[in-house]
């Protein structure tokens, strides 16, 4: 069954990684769309004192990047 993605304002998607080649490669990629503009969403599932949680990055589509570029070191928290 194929299920069609629309793009709906101040909403996106993530889906599973299923090629990371690394630990520091992002375990979720997709992409979102805020007022207008596409940016791609990056996601690590972390542990922290609280339990896991999910840290994102987003950058925005023109600025294209190689997932091996972005690391886990340049999400800000």
């Amino acid at each position: 069954m194929e299920t069609t993605y629309k793009k709906v304002n101040n909403s996106g998607v993530l889906f599973r990684e299923t090629e990371k080649k690394t630990e520091k490669h992002p375990d979720y990629k997709g992409n979102i769309l805020v007022n207008g503009q596409e940016y791609w969403i990056s996601g690590w599932t972390k542990i922290g004192k609280n339990g896991k949680f999910l840290g994102l990055a987003v950058t925005p589509k023109e600025q294209e990047i190689a997932s091996s570029d972005l690391k886990e070191d340049d999400i800000p928290f």
